[in-house]
């Protein structure tokens, strides 16, 4: 069973690179939240059949993004492979089975975040990342802290409704 972590609130007054810092952190928090208090059963329960998706789902994904942005992107980390999918499954991250765990998704997750603020922390919001995505050669870190919110943004709209698809709870 999961425990409902603390959130903190961003503040309204700091510098960018605070502000950008706290929105991305608030944003991991309220996915935490959104899978407080259920069992590993209940954050596999798909959300509105025929979709798969599930709120253990999203964190195995958000460990993903997490590795894509900051390691493979950022830091160049090419040797950083994929956690939950692969070429065959390009949506493993997001397929869940019985085996599949809270635990183990939330310490990936939350491995993934801890690696994101160190490749973070030494460089500055003009910085350019030392892979690319797609197309893009380079992105500077300021762009990938506002992708990173609007990643989580969209995802925690999604755990919005799975979470009251499967017991009602909202606005957490």
């Amino acid at each position: 069973m999961t425990t409902n972590p603390e959130r903190t609130i961003p503040p309204t007054t700091a510098g960018e690179r605070a502000m950008l810092e706290s929105w991305l952190d608030f944003h991991r928090e309220t996915l935490a939240r959104k899978c407080a208090g259920l069992d590993d059963k209940r954050l596999r329960e798909a959300s509105a059949p025929p979709s798969a998706l599930t709120l253990l789902g999203l964190v195995r994904h958000m460990a993903e993004v997490e590795r894509h942005w900051f390691r493979r992107v950022l830091a160049g980390e090419q040797e950083a492979g994929r956690i939950y999918y692969d070429e065959a499954d390009k949506d493993g991250d997001f397929r869940v089975c019985e085996s599949d765990t809270w635990e183990e998704a939330h310490a990936t997750w939350q491995a993934e975040i801890a690696r994101a603020r160190e490749n973070a922390a030494g460089r500055s919001l003009d910085d350019l990342s030392a892979g690319g995505h797609r197309d893009i050669e380079s992105f500077n870190l300021r762009w990938i802290y506002v992708h990173m919110i609007e990643e989580y943004a969209r995802h925690n709209g999604h755990a919005d409704l799975i979470r009251e698809r499967i017991d009602g709870a909202t606005g957490f």
